[in-house]
């Protein structure tokens, strides 16, 4: 199964939303591979403690041989030789790198748009992928919403989000049509949520009157996770009694319960 966590609006915790669920699931049991298609790199830095500077070990190395004629072979994905294991049992990381930025124009005058999509259903051994993406709907955007069978949305509990989100769930429904028909808006995950705050409370009731696919779960702000950013840990590692771990084992439970 493959899961994109998307929002157009940067600042939301797609990395740290990404991350998370995907150690947790990795925690169960379950192989869990992680691709940061987000030139920022977050979510390499998170699972990794840092960046990768050969970009020939990174997501970028299997763009730019996609621009080549016959490089991968019939049984290649592309994608097995930048694959990096982390320091956490059954979870792996395929690395961001900022050369990503130059070749998206390249990329975009090829149509290589389905590439990633072809790898990654080529690629085996893996229960779970996560994507992370970045903040604006480009080239690798929309490649992981092509390839993914599942979107998660997060939305922080402000005025701009709720602005941002309307333009956002246009932008999937455009996705969906054209190219990927099976993909599936698995739900709003509301972050940096204060249940005692009334303007996060009517935000949430707001998007939910609308008929908005919010899901229950929802994740409060606290330090502890930027402790975690900063020790390069997972909350399920880093923090596991927590009540914010709770948090997001509890939208794990959620999102895979919508599986059954």
């Amino acid at each position: 199964m493959k899961r994109v966590i998307f929002n157009q609006k940067g600042g939301v915790g797609k990395s740290t939303i990404t991350c998370n669920l995907a150690a947790i699931n990795a925690v169960e049991g379950k192989k869990t591979l992680v691709v940061d298609l987000d030139i920022q790199g977050n979510a390499t830095q998170y699972l990794l403690g840092g960046n990768v500077t050969n970009s020939d070990q990174t997501i970028a190395h299997f763009f730019k041989a996609s621009l080549s004629l016959g490089f991968f072979g019939s049984n290649d994905s592309g994608l097995e030789s930048v694959i990096h294991e982390t320091p956490f049992p059954n979870l792996y990381i395929i690395p961001s790198h900022p050369e990503l930025e130059p070749l998206q124009a390249r990329l975009e005058s090829r149509y290589k748009i389905f590439k990633f999509k072809e790898a990654l259903d080529k690629l085996e051994g893996f229960d779970t992928v996560y994507i992370d993406t970045p903040p604006v709907l480009n080239f690798y955007s929309q490649s992981a919403l092509i390839a993914a069978d599942k979107c998660l949305i997060p939305f922080d509990c402000d005025a701009f989000s709720r602005e941002a989100l309307f333009t956002l769930m246009q932008a999937l429904a455009e996705v969906k049509t054209d190219h990927n028909q099976n993909l599936e808006i698995e739900g709003i995950v509301v972050n940096q949520y204060q249940k005692q705050a009334n303007l996060p409370r009517q935000l949430v009731e707001e998007l939910i009157s609308l008929g908005h696919p919010v899901l229950d779960a929802k994740i409060s702000p606290s330090v502890k996770i930027r402790e975690s950013h900063s020790e390069a840990k997972p909350l399920v590692h880093y923090a596991p009694h927590h009540k914010l771990t709770d948090e997001f084992r509890a939208l794990h439970i959620e999102i895979n319960q919508k599986r059954v």
